[in-house]
């Protein structure tokens, strides 16, 4: 079986500032560094057979301090939000606010499709053996693979951990 522990980074500015953030490489915040301590409380004693992150630094950071060195990988990326990075969800137009809500079909202006982003992390998780596997990436990511494996996906708040068990490959 396949089981991924997964983790949402610790909190950046922008996460404290309401903005969107994907691809703008921030690292954490003071809060940010003590929801990855508190973390490392949590995950202590357990066993992975992998423990991986998202490239960026928020994510790495996070990793380094809850857990250890993370091997990283580009495709545990948020989804790029495109002409939408920085801005707050009340700067949003309507049709965007009500498109990003049901994700499924989104696309960002000027940036990635869900299926597209769906289609990256997902060849991600294809690769996956069976163990353990700690995965600090972004709230996208986790909504996504809540989503694709048929449970709620609420976003997931900064530090959080959510344990996901995949079904058996067919």
């Amino acid at each position: 079986m396949v089981r991924l522990w997964l983790v949402r980074h610790g909190e950046t500015e922008w996460n404290a500032q309401r903005r969107f953030q994907s691809r703008t490489d921030l690292p954490l915040n003071e809060t940010g560094r003590r929801q990855a301590a508190r973390l490392a409380a949590r995950l202590q004693g357990t066993a992975f057979t992998e423990v991986w992150s998202s490239d960026l630094a928020r994510a790495v950071e996070t990793a380094r301090l809850a857990w250890g060195r993370p091997l990283r990988d580009v495709r545990l990326r948020e989804i790029d939000l495109g002409d939408l990075e920085g801005r707050r969800w009340s700067d949003l137009d309507p049709e965007i606010q009500e498109a990003l809500a049901r994700f499924e079909g989104f696309v960002a202006p000027g940036g990635e499709s869900y299926d597209q982003f769906r289609a990256r992390v997902l060849s991600w998780v294809e690769e996956r053996e069976s163990g353990d596997h700690l995965v600090v990436t972004h709230g996208g990511v986790i909504r996504l693979l809540l989503r694709t494996f048929g449970l709620p996906d609420p976003f997931p708040a900064p530090g959080s951990l959510t344990v996901l068990d995949l079904p058996p490959a067919r």
